[in-house]
This record gives structure tokens, C-alpha cells and sequence, in this order.
């Protein structure tokens, strides 16, 4: 007896388009999502950058007003050099801070892993409205902090009132919020060879030795990598300016962000909001480019 043999299905070009690209058809949803609330506003934000949009009287004049009186205006010029100043103060002291508490954490110590999730908390709550407003209550001219001071006969300065000293505060808050940074850093230094800290002890390398020559190189990747986010994220900072000092005293406390939301929310100039917060995300992008230019000089792989 003979066998009959399959029949072969045909399909059509458009079914077999279908088959092969079914995984498009469940990228729909994310797709949309990013065309309506990512891409549109994106590019949105830059036409109107160009225009003097406002919420109530729309659009009468368009051209590059808005980037001429950003680098021209007095205000608008000490709120760009304010904002240089917080990023390039917190930046890099929160990174030193985080690696410095990594570690000691990474030792044996007891209740050690208590002590890292206590280290850690700040950084979930710090970006919060209640821990702002705590900061505030510490900080005032009748707080906690001028309180323990006045036991030790020292008067603490008005820290909110005083153009320096409220910058300060500001930057202290961001500084606090360590714990992200410092998780990275314990999960690079558990990844650095111990083979290579028995060569050099036995070599004769101090432990300071051994921490620039041997622990930093290896983990330039992580440092890297904080570098950039930590970077991006201070030129956003908005919660603490705006609860701790509203901008004050005299406007030392302004950051980027802060005026964006007063131009937009405040003032309804809603074209000059987009044209700060493209300069503000063209000097983060620039930023970025140069550590990433940067990093071939500094930055060690192990591949």
C-alpha cells in the first residue's frame, strides 16, 4: 500500500508577514505609549523653545528670544552658574562619600548587613516632600541643629536666610542620599579579585597602597557609571529647593529646574520653560559626552 503525502499549506505573503512578526504586534502598547507621552513632547518642547507660548494668550512671536535673554539675563545667567556650582559640589562629594561607607562595609564587621540597610534608607527617602520638609524643620534659625550647637556655646548661623549657608543645605540634603551609589560600589568591591590584595601584601603594599593601586582601577567602571547618573540627576534636582528655601535667599538657591517650573507654572511662559530645559538637557548631554570621551584615559575593563 502506498501512503498519500502531506499536503503542503500554502500561505499567503501577508499571513507569513503575520508569523514572522508577530512579536511587533505585542510591542504596539509600548510603542504607542512612547510616540504620545515621550517622542511628541520631545519634540513639542523644542518647537515651542522657539516661541513666547503662552498657557493664556498662546503664541504671538516666534524666533530665539528665549535663548538670547537665557545667556543675556542676569537672573537666568547666576541660576545656570547656581546650578553648575550645586552639581559640581554634590557630585562629587556624594560619590566620595558612598565609596568611603562601601568600603568599610565591605569588611566583616558585626551586625554588617544591618548597617548597610540602614545606609541605604536615605537614599529611598531622601527625594521625598516629608524629608524636605524635615530638612527644613532642622535647619531653621530655631531648629535641632542650632539648638545641639547652642549647647556647645557656639551660635549657629540663620542657615536658611544666608546665601551661603542655604546653598549649603541644599547640597548636604543631596550628599545625604549616598545609599544608591554606595550599593554599587559594595557590589564592585566584591567583585575585585582577592588574589590580587595577597600579591601586594605580600609585596609589602599598605592598605592605602592597595586601595589607589589596586581597588580603584578595578572598579573605574562603577565610578564611571555613577559618575554619569549622579551628574544627570543633580542638574534635575527639584524637592529640595523648592521645599526647603523656595529659591531663596535671593534667589542663591534656584536651580534649572525650579525656574522651569516657575516659568511654566508660575508665569505661564510656558516657551521660555522649554528653552531653559533644553539648554539644561543640552549641558547634561555635553557633560555626558565628555566622561564618556574621557573614560578611555581612566577607565579600566577587564576585557
Amino acid at each position: 500500500m502506498s501512503s498519500a503525502a502531506p499536503k503542503t499549506v500554502q500561505r499567503t505573503p501577508f499571513k507569513r508577514w503575520c508569523d514572522e512578526n508577530t512579536g511587533l504586534f505585542f510591542l504596539i502598547p509600548w510603542i504607542l505609549g512612547f510616540l504620545i507621552f515621550k517622542a511628541y513632547p520631545f519634540a513639542s518642547s523644542l518647537v515651542y523653545s522657539f516661541t513666547d507660548l503662552n498657557f493664556f494668550k498662546g503664541i504671538s512671536q516666534y524666533g530665539v528670544m528665549n535663548y538670547v535673554e537665557i545667556f543675556t539675563s542676569r537672573k537666568t545667567v547666576s541660576v545656570l552658574l547656581t546650578t553648575v556650582k550645586y552639581a559640581f559640589i554634590t557630585v562629587p562629594l556624594k560619590l566620595v562619600f558612598a565609596l568611603f561607607i562601601a568600603y568599610i562595609l565591605n569588611f566583616k564587621i558585626k551586625f554588617v548587613n544591618l548597617f548597610r540597610t540602614v545606609y541605604y534608607i536615605p537614599s529611598i527617602l531622601g527625594g521625598s516632600v516629608a524629608i524636605a520638609v524635615l530638612w527644613r524643620a532642622l535647619f531653621k534659625d530655631t531648629g535641632v541643629v542650632n539648638t545641639i550647637l547652642g549647647f556647645f556655646g557656639i551660635a549657629g548661623p540663620d542657615w536658611l536666610a544666608d546665601k551661603t549657608w542655604a546653598l549649603f543645605v541644599i547640597c548636604l540634603l543631596r550628599v545625604w542620599q549616598f545609599g544608591s551609589a554606595m550599593v554599587l560600589f559594595l557590589a564592585a568591591l566584591k567583585g575585585v579579585p582577592a588574589d590580587l590584595y595577597e600579591a601586594a601584601t605580600i609585596d609589602g603594599a599598605s592598605k592605602t597602597k592597595q586601595f589607589f593601586s589596586i581597588t580603584v582601577p578595578m572598579i573605574t567602571p562603577v565610578i564611571f557609571y555613577n559618575l554619569v547618573t549622579q551628574i544627570a540627576q543633580a542638574f534635575q534636582e527639584f524637592n529640595g529647593p523648592y521645599i526647603i528655601t523656595q529659591g531663596g535667599p535671593r534667589n542663591a538657591t534656584t536651580l534649572v529646574s525650579l525656574l522651569v517650573y516657575n516659568y511654566a507654572f508660575k508665569s505661564n511662559e510656558m516657551g521660555m520653560a522649554c528653552a531653559l530645559a533644553w539648554v539644561m538637557f543640552i549641558a547634561v548631554a555635553l557633560l555626558t559626552v565628555i566622561a564618556f570621551t574621557s573614560q578611555k584615559h581612566w577607565v579600566y575593563y577587564a576585557d
